[in-house]
């Protein structure tokens, strides 16, 4: 059956099914037919079981573990809608993978970030649609389009729900705009950033906390928790600092190992994250985990993207 030009369909590739069900449910829109395999030496192999010419396609895809199968298979999955002669590709990458590697901190290191970027357009992604990227200024190193959405607008009613006055913490300093924005729409909480140094090799990290935590819920706030270091030490310094209950969000639970033991064994009561990523069903992991769904959020933007409309109101 020929699609009507213009019209919308939904695609997923293997990262993120779980998420893609319910961006699908949101829309009413069943998820496109594609096959995706493997040859036996690895290398990945695609085919559009339906006919896809002239229409809108939104493929969803988060470049999580294992990253490169998956940002290939992505790369592969675009470059078939492109010569099936798609009308518009919309990358949906609700988490984008290489966004740490943003700059060159050392010398001889790459910017993987950009590459990426550059890659997915080359493939014949049109625009690409994410949330939570590690650095704003990441948008700028795509040639094409860049709608960037914030977990935020769907973790403050469930942290509003908690009745509970929290002081909002960056973990580090690059976190600071981040947490501001989420305390600024979180009943206009205050803020407190963790200073962190290593005083010499070998010694670990001296935390410094900028702020007044003594006696306050905190909310530690952060983009990704790999293997929760960072997270599980300012929730310690926290508590050495007076802090009550200690709270943690993140958009995207990597969770490299031993994460999940860490928060189980640190002094954080609960850390919520969302579906950008889903949880991996052959690890076990802390009941401490609470999970938020970005659906309703993606679902929307990506109609707005289909009519053409503004979606600035989900920028917060």
């Amino acid at each position: 059956m020929r699609p009507q030009a213009g019209q919308m369909l939904l695609f997923t590739g293997n990262s993120n099914i779980s998420l893609a069900e319910k961006i699908g449910k949101a829309l009413g829109l069943p998820l496109g037919k594609i096959s995706v395999n493997r040859f036996k030496d690895g290398e990945i192999s695609v085919q559009i079981k339906e006919n896809v010419r002239g229409a809108d396609i939104f493929l969803v895809q988060s470049t999580c573990y294992p990253v490169n199968d998956n940002l290939v298979e992505m790369l592969v999955m675009i470059d078939a809608f492109k010569r099936a002669s798609a009308g518009r590709i919309t990358a949906v990458m609700p988490y984008f993978g290489y966004a740490r590697q943003d700059r060159k901190e050392r010398p001889r290191v790459p910017i993987s970030a950009k590459l990426v970027a550059d890659i997915l357009g080359t493939a014949g992604s049109d625009r690409v649609l994410t949330v939570d990227l590690h650095a704003n200024q990441i948008q700028g190193f795509f040639n094409i389009p860049v709608d960037h959405l914030y977990a935020a607008a769907v973790m403050i009613e469930p942290l509003r729900e908690m009745n509970r006055e929290f002081v909002v913490v960056a973990p580090d300093a690059g976190g600071v705009e981040r947490a501001r924005a989420l305390a600024k729409r979180l009943n206009n909480s205050s803020l407190a950033i963790v200073d962190k140094r290593r005083e010499r090799a070998n010694i670990s990290q001296v935390m410094h906390i900028i702020g007044d935590v003594k006696g306050s819920d905190c909310l530690i706030y952060d983009d990704i928790i790999d293997t929760a270091g960072t997270l599980t030490q300012t929730a310690q310094a926290l508590r050495d600092a007076g802090a009550g209950e200690i709270y943690a969000a993140s958009s995207h639970p990597v969770l490299s190992e031993p994460a999940s033991q860490r928060i189980e064994d640190s002094v954080l009561s609960k850390v919520f994250v969302t579906d950008s990523i889903p949880l991996r069903s052959d690890l076990k992991y802390s009941a401490k985990f609470e999970v938020i769904t970005l659906a309703g959020m993606l679902a929307d933007a990506i109609e707005r993207i289909h009519e053409e409309s503004s979606i600035s109101s989900l920028f917060i």
